[in-house]
């Protein structure tokens, strides 16, 4: 018995030993990359195209996907918009020149209904949505996760800029190399299920290298300008996409201030956001901000940028990618995707949570998310994250 026991471990050493000496492709992958089919989302943009090309480079069996996500036929020539005619027109363009195979998903119906509809929905009941974050967390991190899964591919690889990092069985989320495009407050809502599964070859990288290996590889869009508009907005005129799906919801009513006196009147609670300061038209020496929307009343308070000041977020739908527990006294929050981190405490209650601020900050807005992160040795780790019920300030709640 002891000689079958001895064998046994023996094997099982042996077999340890195997597995360690085998080598991981740049994928981090035990094959070789022939042997590994790769599915990278392709939007038509330099940082998809340039992802498509490395892996081709790195000799990936990799097959090209885009997403057909909306009508763009009234799109405006001057609109930098993504998931457009011209860039599915440029993703394929790329498909052909690097000889990859090249498919187009058409989610033009799943898209209306999980984002745009939720995005008028937000906007309607006084907050301000990103569109962005649903976008990823439904058609792309869900339905092209899933696609990706029925090809039998061994990753899904896109040209997001953040930094993934295999530990042990899991992968864990950090911010980008580049901070001027780190995309981290996009993704908080990506389960470790999907993480495990994506790779973001781009995470270590300078946008300007991106560019500079695009030219390398002759990518006819290696000087394409970047996206810069909500795909289905055009020109950021988020008013008029709401006009076109719901135009009973500009409704008139009051502009208050903080004492709850009327000051002047709006045209709908859609034409406004928390920290707005154009566009109130009510003439006063001191600069007046949105301070808070009203749905149910139909009202916009507005008060000078003191009022603006959060010590307090509420949170709902949390989605944690590691125990926040843990990291008590390095906790950060981003409420923006241009933000800083803010040192803050957080108070979970499943899929709830409360924020307490320890430092300033204004104009954070309820449909926004609050992203949690931790400071280490290797950079800013991405714990998970909430979308923003509502806020607490000195004077009033919203």
């Amino acid at each position: 018995m002891e000689k079958y026991c001895f064998i046994y471990i023996l094997e099982h050493i042996l077999c340890l030993m195997n597995i360690k000496s085998k080598k991981t492709n740049s994928l981090g992958l035990l094959k070789p990359p022939k042997d590994t089919k790769i599915v990278v989302a392709m939007s038509g943009g330099v940082d998809s195209s340039t992802v498509a090309g490395l892996m081709k480079k790195d000799g990936y069996n990799v097959i090209g996907v885009t997403l057909k996500l909306y009508d763009d036929a009234k799109r405006s020539k001057k609109s930098r918009q993504c998931c457009a005619g011209q860039d599915i027109l440029d993703a394929k363009r790329v498909s052909q020149q690097l000889n990859i195979d090249h498919k187009i998903l058409y989610y033009q119906k799943r898209f209306k209904k999980d984002v745009i509809d939720s995005f008028v929905d937000s906007y309607i009941a006084g907050e301000t949505p990103i569109p962005c974050v649903q976008c990823n967390q439904t058609v792309k991190f869900r339905d092209l996760y899933s696609h990706a899964r029925e090809l039998k591919a061994d990753a899904l690889v896109t040209g997001h800029y953040v930094n993934r990092i295999q530990k042990n069985k899991n992968a864990e989320m950090y911010r980008a190399a580049d901070l001027t495009r780190d995309q981290s407050y996009f993704l908080f809502t990506t389960t470790q299920e999907q993480l495990n599964f994506l790779r973001f070859p781009l995470g270590k990288m300078q946008k300007n290298e991106t560019r500079k290996i695009a030219s390398e590889l002759n990518l006819n869009v290696a000087d394409k300008p970047d996206s810069q508009d909500i795909c289905f907005v055009p020109n950021g005129d988020y008013a008029s996409v709401i006009k076109k799906y719901k135009p009973e919801s500009f409704k008139m009513g009051n502009i208050l201030d903080i004492e709850g006196n009327i000051i002047g009147k709006h045209d709908g609670i859609i034409n406004f956001t928390i920290g707005q300061r154009k566009g109130i038209k009510i003439a006063q020496k001191e600069a007046l901000y949105v301070v808070s929307i009203n749905e149910k009343e139909n009202t916009v308070v507005v008060g000078n940028k003191n009022y603006l000041t959060i010590s307090k977020i509420y949170l709902k739908d949390i989605n944690l990618l590691s125990d926040v527990k843990k990291f008590n006294d390095s906790l950060f929050i981003k409420v923006r995707s241009t933000g800083r981190l803010i040192k803050a405490k957080i108070n979970l209650d499943n899929t709830k949570a409360e924020v307490n601020l320890k430092e300033d900050e204004i104009g954070i807005s309820p449909g926004q998310a609050c992203v949690f992160y931790s400071k280490n040795k290797i950079g800013d780790k991405v714990l998970g994250g909430g979308w923003i019920d509502r806020t607490v300030n000195k004077y009033l709640s919203t």
